[in-house]
C-alpha cells in the first residue's frame, strides 16, 4: 500500500523555522491566576508589566459581583444578534452609561475594540472614497481600511503638515475620513488631535479617532484623548475598547447620533454577530461607575508610570517617545529583545519582547504597561530587575 505524503503544508513548517532563527517566533505564556500586578506563571509569582489592565479592574470585586448578578438575573448569552433576538436592557444601559461617560451623543457596543473599527470604517467609506490614515495606525484600522475598498493614503506619523500635503494632492473622491490611533500602542506616544481636528473642519473631512489606549488614561477620569483636547462634538467618531482600562472585553464607537444610528442599520460586526456575553457587559457597567466614581485610579497610574520611566531614564534605557503609562524599552533587535524577556521572566518580572511585524524591522523592544494595581513596592523591584538584566546583557 501506498503512503501518501502530505506536502501541502510544508511552507507553514518552513516558516515557522525562519521565525524561530530569527527569533521572531511568539511563545505564549500559560498564566494560572487573575490578571493583576502580579500573576502566577509556571506555578510562580510574576510581577506583570505585559496587561492593558491600566486601572487594576480586571479582577475588581465590585466588577466581580456585578458580573455574578447579571448571570443570576439574565443569564449568560444574549441568544443571537440583536437585530433578531432583540436586545437585552444591559446593552442598552451600558451604551447610555458609555455614552454620558464620553460625553458623546450616542454609543453602540461590539463584540471588541478591533470588531469596532471593522463595524464603523466599511459603513462609513467605500469604493471611491478617501481614508487618510496615520502610518502607525493599529492592525484594526489597517484591515477595516481594506475591507472598505476605499483608496487609503498614509500620512508620516503624526505628521500634521504631511497630513495636509496628503489632502491637497488627493483629488479625486466622493467622501473623505481621517482615522488616527489616540494613543499609539507601541510607543505610547499621543496624537496631535487638536491639530488634526481643524485641519478636518478646514476640509470637511470626517475624523474618526481609535482611543483604544486613551480611555481610562487620558482626559478627566480617564474619559479619554477627545476630553483630554476638549474636542466634545468636533471629532466624528470615538472608538474604543473595554478590554484594557475597562478590565472586561468588547468594543465600542461613540459620536453623533446620526452616525451611531447608521452603524445600527449597517455595521456588519453588529449586524452578523451576537452581542457581549451578560457577565461582560455588566462588569463593564460597573466599571465605568467605578471611572466616574473617582479618579484615584487614573492618578495612581500616572504617579506609577511617572516613577517607572524616570527610574527607567536615570538607569540609561532609551524609552523612545512615550508620553502615557505605555514605557517602551527601545533594544533594536528582535534576539536581543527575546533574550532580555527571557532574562526578566527568570528573574520574576514577565514583560514580553516585541518585534516584526508588530513594530518595523530593527525596532524591537520591551513593552512595560504600568498599572494602578501595581504598589510603588512593585514599581521599585520591577526597575531592580530591569538594571539588572541590562547591566549584564550590556544594554545599559
Amino acid at each position: 500500500m501506498l503512503e501518501l505524503v502530505d506536502t501541502k503544508t510544508d511552507w507553514i513548517a518552513d516558516e515557522i523555522a525562519a521565525l524561530k532563527e530569527a527569533g521572531l517566533f511568539n511563545t505564549i505564556r500559560t498564566i494560572d491566576s487573575p490578571m493583576g500586578a502580579w500573576v502566577t506563571i509556571d506555578g510562580r509569582p510574576r510581577l506583570n508589566f505585559c496587561a492593558n489592565n491600566y486601572l487594576g479592574l480586571a479582577n475588581h470585586p465590585r466588577l466581580r459581583e456585578a458580573a455574578k448578578r447579571a448571570i443570576d438575573t439574565y443569564g449568560v448569552g444574549p441568544g443571537a444578534v440583536r437585530t433578531i433576538a432583540g436586545t437585552m436592557s444591559l446593552h442598552v444601559e451600558l451604551e447610555k452609561r458609555l455614552a454620558a461617560f464620553k460625553r458623546a451623543e450616542a454609543c453602540i457596543s461590539l463584540q471588541s475594540g478591533f470588531m469596532a473599527n471593522l463595524a464603523t470604517i466599511p459603513a462609513l467609506v467605500g469604493k471611491g472614497d478617501v481614508i487618510f490614515s496615520d502610518e502607525l495606525n493599529h492592525a484594526s484600522i489597517i484591515d477595516a481600511c481594506r475591507l472598505s475598498r476605499a483608496q487609503t493614503v498614509r500620512y508620516r506619523h503624526n505628521d500634521v503638515a504631511d497630513l495636509q500635503r496628503a489632502i491637497a494632492e488627493t483629488t479625486e473622491y466622493k467622501r473623505r475620513l481621517i482615522v488616527t490611533d489616540g494613543v499609539f500602542s507601541m510607543d505610547g506616544d499621543i496624537a496631535p488631535l487638536d491639530e488634526i481636528c481643524q485641519v478636518a473642519e478646514a476640509h470637511g473631512i470626517m475624523l474618526m479617532v481609535d482611543d483604544a489606549h486613551g480611555e481610562g488614561v487620558l482626559g478627566e477620569g480617564g474619559r479619554g484623548i477627545v476630553d483630554h483636547f476638549g474636542l466634545h462634538g468636533r471629532v466624528d467618531i470615538e472608538v474604543g475598547t473595554l478590554s484594557k482600562a475597562f478590565g472586561v472585553v468588547g468594543g465600542l464607537v461613540a459620536g453623533k447620533q446620526t452616525i451611531i444610528d447608521w452603524l445600527r442599520q449597517r455595521a456588519r460586526p453588529f449586524l452578523f454577530s451576537s452581542a457581549m456575553t451578560v457577565p461582560d457587559t455588566a462588569a463593564c457597567i460597573e466599571a465605568v461607575n467605578i471611572l466616574a466614581d473617582s479618579t484615584e485610579l487614573v492618578d495612581r497610574l500616572w504617579h506609577n508610570a511617572g516613577i517607572f520611566r524616570k527610574g527607567m531614564q536615570e538607569m540609561g534605557f532609551n524609552t523612545g517617545f512615550s508620553q502615557t503609562p505605555i514605557v517602551p524599552v527601545m533594544l533594536g533587535e528582535a534576539p536581543l529583545a527575546q533574550k532580555f524577556s527571557r532574562r526578566l521572566f527568570e528573574e520574576g518580572v514577565f514583560a514580553m519582547a516585541i518585534g516584526y511585524p508588530t513594530v518595523p524591522q530593527g525596532k524591537a523592544r520591551i513593552r512595560v504597561m504600568n498599572s494602578a494595581a501595581h504598589s510603588e513596592e512593585d514599581i521599585q523591584l520591577g526597575l531592580e530587575v530591569f538594571g539588572k538584566v541590562g547591566r549584564e546583557l550590556g544594554v545599559i
